[in-house]
C-alpha cells in the first residue's frame, strides 16, 4: 500500500512517490529523465529529451481553451542528497524511504527532495489530468539545478513558444518570488605533497549541525561544518604537531554542510584536549542555531600518507581563512542578502584538496570581488580557481499580468494577499527570462522546511492549496 494512501491531490502524491523511488541526485538524473520521457510516450504527448537529460513535454489546450496563449510550467528533476551519519543508504543507487508524520512528508535518514520533486509531480499531474482546464502547456523538466542551473543553461529554449512561465521551485506558501540573485560555482584546487610522519592516525569529525539552503538560509547564522573543521584543525595545531592526511565535508556547493571530517596524524591526547575545549566554545556560540554541534576524535586506519608540514599548513590556512557567509546586505530591500558565498564541498583526491563554493549576488561587481578573493587566497597557496554554472540574476518586472492574476486567485482562495519578494537564492527564471524576450514569470511553491538536509519536511496541506492555486490559475489564463 502507498505511504500516501488517502492524501490529496492523488495524482500529485502518486507521481511524487514514484519519482522518489528513482535515485536523482545532481549529476545522476538519467533514470528520472527517462521515466518522464516514458510517461510522455505512454500518453501520446509530444516530448523532447536532450543530451543533458532535460525533458520538454507539450500538451494541447483543453476544449474551449484552444485560443489561449501557451504557458510554460517548470521545475527541476535533481535533488541534493544528504543523509544522517548513521544512514547506510546509497543515494546513487537506492530510492528514498518515505513517511508521513504530523501532516508532513519526510524521508527516513535522508533529504526528501521536495526541492524540487514536488514540482515534477505537479507538472506530471497537469499533463495526466484530462479533466483539468488549461491553455496549451509546455512542461519543462530541467536537471542539475542544484549544482549551478546547468540543465537550464543547456536547454534549447527555441522549443518553447510560451512567454509566461510558472516556476514551482519556491519553498514558502504565500510568497511569490519575482526576482533573484545571480550566482556561480567556484572550484578551488590546493596541491599538496606527502611524506611519512610517525604519529597515531586519528579521525576528527564535526557533526550535529542543522545545515540548510545556502541561498534561502544563509542569513540564519547556522554553522558550516567545513569551516568549523578548519577552525578545529587550526586550534588543535596550536597544541599538537599534526599532519593532515585528508579532509572531507559537504555534498553540494549550495547546501550548508552538516558534517565534515579530517584524518590526521598527531598525539591523541593533545587532539582530544583541543577538540573538547573547542566543542565547549562552539556549543556556546551556536546554542541557538546549532546546539547539537559535536567534535569527535577516534583512532582510524591510515589510507593516505600524511601531508608535509607545509601542505598541512596550506590546507588548514585555506579552510580557516577562506571567506564564507554573508558579505553584504541590500541597502534597498530590508532584510535581503545582497552578496554571499558558501563553502559547500571539501574533499581530498590524491595530492590535491578540492573545495567548491556557491557565490551569489544581485550586484555582479560584488560577485566578482568574492571570486577575486578566492583566487587571491588559492593562488598564494599554490593552487587555482575554475568557474562553472555562472547564471544571471532575474530582474523585477513592473508589469506582470501573470503575477496580477495569481495574486487575485490566491487572495480569493485564502482570504489574504500573498507576499511579493525578491530572494537571494538562485532560480532558473533568470536564465529563461534572459533568453525568451518579454517573458512574464513567477516562482511559487508549497511550504518546505530543512531543504537540502535530512530534516527536510513537506507540508501536505500546503501542497493541496498550492495545487488548487495552480489549477485555478490555469483555468483562468486567457
Amino acid at each position: 500500500m502507498s505511504v500516501f494512501e488517502g492524501l490529496e491531490p492523488k495524482r500529485v502524491w502518486a507521481f511524487f512517490e514514484q519519482l522518489s523511488a528513482i535515485p536523482r541526485g545532481s549529476g545522476n538524473t538519467k533514470a528520472a529523465s527517462d521515466w518522464i520521457a516514458a510517461f510522455a510516450r505512454e500518453r501520446g504527448l509530444w516530448y523532447h529529451q536532450d543530451a543533458a537529460n532535460n525533458v520538454v513535454v507539450r500538451k494541447a489546450a483543453s476544449p474551449g481553451k484552444e485560443a489561449a496563449a501557451p504557458v510554460i510550467l517548470q521545475g527541476h528533476i535533481d535533488m541534493v542528497c544528504e543523509k544522517t551519519a548513521d544512514c547506510a543508504k546509497d543515494m546513487t543507487r537506492e530510492g528514498l524511504d518515505l513517511a508521513v508524520e504530523d501532516g508532513k512528508v519526510r524521508a527516513l535518514g535522508t533529504s526528501l527532495g521536495g526541492d524540487n520533486g514536488i514540482a515534477v509531480a505537479m507538472l506530471l499531474a497537469v499533463l495526466d489530468d484530462d479533466a483539468l482546464e488549461h491553455p496549451p502547456v509546455e512542461a519543462v523538466f530541467t536537471v542539475d539545478e542544484e549544482i549551478g542551473l546547468l540543465g537550464a543553461a543547456a536547454l534549447d529554449t527555441g522549443l518553447l513558444a510560451g512567454r509566461r512561465l510558472i516556476n514551482l521551485d519556491s519553498e514558502e506558501e504565500g510568497v511569490f518570488t519575482v526576482s533573484c540573485a545571480g550566482g556561480v560555482r567556484a572550484n578551488c584546487r590546493i596541491p599538496v605533497t606527502r611524506e611519512p610522519f610517525g604519529a597515531p592516525v586519528l579521525r576528527l569529525t564535526v557533526d550535529g549541525l542543522r545545515g540548510g539552503h545556502s541561498g534561502a538560509e544563509i542569513d540564519k547564522g547556522r554553522a558550516n561544518a567545513d569551516k568549523l573543521l578548519g577552525r578545529a584543525l587550526y586550534a588543535i595545531g596550536k597544541r599538537a604537531n599534526l599532519r593532515l592526511c585528508s579532509v572531507r565535508g559537504g555534498v553540494a556547493d549550495n547546501g550548508i554542510p552538516v558534517r565534515a571530517e579530517a584524518v590526521l596524524a598527531a598525539d591523541e591526547a593533545a587532539v582530544r584536549a583541543g577538540a573538547e575545549a573547542l566543542q565547549g566554545l562552539l556549543r556556546e556560540e551556536y546554542r541557538v542555531t546549532d546546539p547539537g554541534v559535536t567534535l569527535a576524535v577516534e583512532p582510524c586506519a591510515a589510507e593516505l600518507i600524511p601531508m608535509s608540514a607545509q601542505s598541512t599548513a596550506d590546507a588548514i590556512c585555506f579552510l580557516q581563512c577562506a571567506p564564507n557567509g554573508i558579505y553584504a546586505m541590500s541597502p534597498e530591500v530590508a532584510g535581503l542578502v545582497q552578496t554571499s558565498l558558501n563553502l559547500g564541498i571539501v574533499k581530498t583526491e590524491g595530492d590535491v584538496v578540492l573545495a567548491s563554493f556557491s557565490v551569489r549576488s544581485s550586484v555582479d561587481s560584488q560577485k566578482r570581488l568574492l571570486l577575486d578573493r578566492l583566487q587571491c587566497l588559492t593562488e598564494r597557496l599554490g593552487g587555482g580557481v575554475t568557474l562553472s554554472g555562472d547564471y544571471p540574476g532575474w530582474a523585477y518586472r513592473a508589469e506582470s499580468p501573470l503575477r496580477e492574476l495569481m495574486v487575485k486567485v490566491f487572495t480569493e482562495q485564502t482570504g489574504h494577499a500573498p507576499r511579493i519578494e525578491a530572494i537571494h537564492a538562485g532560480l532558473e527564471c533568470g536564465l529563461f527570462a534572459g533568453r525568451l524576450e518579454g517573458l512574464d514569470c513567477i516562482s511559487l511553491g508549497p511550504d518546505m522546511e530543512g531543504v537540502h538536509t535530512p530534516g527536510e519536511r513537506l507540508s501536505i496541506a500546503s501542497v493541496q492549496r498550492t495545487w488548487a492555486l495552480l489549477a485555478e490559475t490555469l483555468r483562468r489564463l486567457p
